[in-house]
């Protein structure tokens, strides 16, 4: 199947996630000094920007050359869950020695997955039906998207930048800005999640 650049950036980023969970969870089962520990959480960091670039790109670019396809609505959310909740699991995974950081999170994931198989579960009902309705996200969607994003980067990168200057801010256990942008993420990923399902209802026929 040809496919054009938006939607090649989209499986691009799919692409990208296995690598970046491979880096971010290699010291998990390899030792390796903190040094080297640090560098590959910093490469893993890199690798998530670079994905989540490509997710602000191919929307871009499909809207300013209307190369937006209904096979990019659906793949383009696709690539953000699993790059989403891809990097939530590593995440989760290496805070198991931090109950706190782990408690939040495995919150947070909870809710993400939930969230999104809630979701799927609709545009597909959507597009399966009658009227062959394809959804796309909206704008409340791309904010819990960027709020994501921003909150990961954070938990990834937060405890490298103290561990350099040697300070131990945190709260609760858990480096502030992580704390604070996790929450917000929660409450967005909620937020969006029923207002999404409020917009969507009259495409689920209960009868049917």
């Amino acid at each position: 199947m040809k496919m054009n650049l938006p939607n090649k950036l989209s499986v691009l980023r799919l692409i990208m996630v296995p690598i970046f969970m491979v880096v971010m969870l290699l010291p998990t089962f390899v030792s390796f000094s903190a040094t080297t520990n640090t560098i590959l959480t910093i490469v893993g960091a890199f690798l998530f920007i670079a994905a989540s670039f490509t997710d602000m790109l191919d929307g871009k670019i499909a809207r300013k050359y209307n190369l937006v396809t209904d096979f990019g609505k659906f793949l383009d959310p696709l690539a953000d869950k699993f790059m989403v909740i891809g990097a939530m699991l590593c995440i989760l995974f290496t805070s198991a020695g931090n109950i706190a950081m782990f408690t939040l999170y495995f919150f947070a994931l909870v809710v993400v997955v939930f969230r999104e198989l809630a979701v799927t579960s609709i545009r597909l009902v959507a597009a399966s039906g009658k009227q062959k309705v394809v959804i796309a996200a909206n704008m409340l969607g791309k904010m819990k998207t960027v709020t994501q994003i921003i909150a990961i980067c954070a938990a990834l990168l937060e405890p490298v930048i103290y561990s350099a200057l040697n300070v131990g801010w945190n709260i609760l256990g858990i480096a502030p800005i992580t704390f604070v942008t996790t929450v917000l993420m929660i409450y967005l990923t909620i937020h969006s999640g029923i207002n999404y399902l409020v917009g969507a209802w009259k495409y689920l026929d209960p009868e049917k």
